[in-house]
């Protein structure tokens, strides 16, 4: 059974719609003579074997109407930054952005999770030219943005490879170490942000 019903072909459609409006935002802002938004920008459509695990993990029914409106992630995008203040300038964008809204955010970079995790997430209330579950065109769809760093990325795919080797049971001093590198990304944005405004002052 396909979970997303009717409004399935949508939403690869409502991906790549986002994604040019992520990649319009950028080629504006250099237009405008300020850097680049971002380094690499992901985007994915959630899997129906995935959704359907997670609306019945949330105990949510299997249905369209969970899928879309419960859990507000079946499109996805992660945007890569340079620096922690491209991030920030990134989500200012989008909050003033005229065709979506900011429902949802947080801030996983100024308050990392216990592990050392750390990203900032928003929903947006997308609005579409597709029909939504609710039956009306434009239709309204949520998207879920993940931002972070280069350093973050790179962090956080080794805690996702961690994670599924051992089936999120990793050995306590696995986890450790992890949390240590995490504090050392911290660290090296840090110093990284600090370099670049260095270098802008002698600009």
């Amino acid at each position: 059974m396909e979970i997303y019903g009717p409004c399935a072909d949508n939403l690869p459609l409502i991906l790549n719609d986002v994604l040019d409006r992520i990649k319009q935002l950028s080629s504006t802002q250099v237009a405008n003579g300020h850097p680049k938004l971002y380094e690499h920008l992901i985007g994915r459509v959630k899997a129906n074997d995935s959704m359907t695990e997670k609306c019945q993990r949330k105990g949510y029914p299997a249905t369209p109407e969970s899928a879309l409106r419960k859990c507000r992630d079946a499109v996805g995008i992660r945007v890569v930054c340079n620096f922690i203040d491209d991030v920030y300038r990134c989500i200012d964008l989008l909050r003033d952005a005229d065709w979506c809204t900011i429902v949802k955010e947080k801030d996983y970079i100024a308050n990392a999770k216990p592990n050392g995790y750390r990203s900032y997430h928003l929903i947006l209330d997308v609005v579409t030219p597709y029909q939504d579950i609710d039956g009306q065109t434009p239709g309204h769809y949520f998207v879920e943005i993940q931002l972070r760093t280069i350093a973050m990325d790179s962090w956080a795919s080794l805690e996702h490879r961690i994670a599924y080797k051992f089936e999120g049971n990793a050995p306590e001093n696995l986890l450790k170490e992890l949390k240590a590198c995490a504090d050392m990304v911290d660290m090296l944005d840090a110093k990284m942000f600090s370099l670049k405004e260095a270098i802008t002052a002698f600009a």
